[in-house]
């Protein structure tokens, strides 16, 4: 019994002791406000930072009819082409002004500049000429394909345009931030343009 008393002493004390150090590091978790504060200068540029956030990206298919007609008899020539594009959308945060970010307390107010295209083009490698015809009495057009290419890029942003994508970009740009401002601290509020 004798030789067990110091050691229950010590086990006793060991317990108090780690007791001891989780209840400090409870309260002081509780006690202790680790936001950091920062003024809008600071939240705008590591904004800005972001630069273009791309938030949304579509793929899109389009068949191309392309004629090169001419007034002359002689046969017309022609491209089919099937258009495989992909069209992406974000918003650009290089144009945030002072203005349009503002901190208060724990919150952060900010004016989102309007989501755009940020690029639109053919995949190559789904893309496909199904079809070309070269009338009898014309020489090979070699710029024909290029030109049936140009108008599918823009028949496919225009239809992505028709299909909401800047809606989206706008919706997931927002969903982003709000998620970045709240890893650090803050609530966020977007305000109209």
């Amino acid at each position: 019994m004798k030789k067990i008393r110091p050691l229950l002493i010590v086990f006793g004390f060991g317990v108090f002791l780690v007791c001891g150090v989780w209840l400090g590091l409870t309260i002081h978790r509780f006690t202790s406000s680790s936001t950091n504060l920062f003024n809008s200068a600071t939240v705008l540029r590591q904004v800005q930072t972001l630069s273009q956030l791309v938030t949304v990206k579509y793929v899109m298919e389009k068949v191309v009819v392309y004629e090169d007609v001419k007034w002359f008899p002689g046969g017309d020539n022609r491209v089919l082409m099937l258009a495989h594009g992909i069209v992406k959308a974000g918003v650009d945060l290089e144009r945030l002004k002072p203005e349009d970010v503002e901190i208060s307390g724990q919150t952060a107010r900010i004016r989102l500049p309007r989501p755009q295209i940020m690029d639109c083009y053919l995949d190559e490698k789904q893309t496909q000429v199904i079809e070309r015809t070269t009338g009898l009495l014309r020489s090979f057009d070699k710029d024909l394909e290029q030109n049936a290419r140009l108008i599918a890029v823009d028949d496919i942003r225009r239809a992505a345009r028709y299909a909401g994508i800047l809606k989206d970009a706008e919706e997931r740009a927002r969903a982003q931030i709000e998620s970045f401002f709240l890893q650090v601290g803050y609530k966020v509020e977007f305000v109209d343009r």
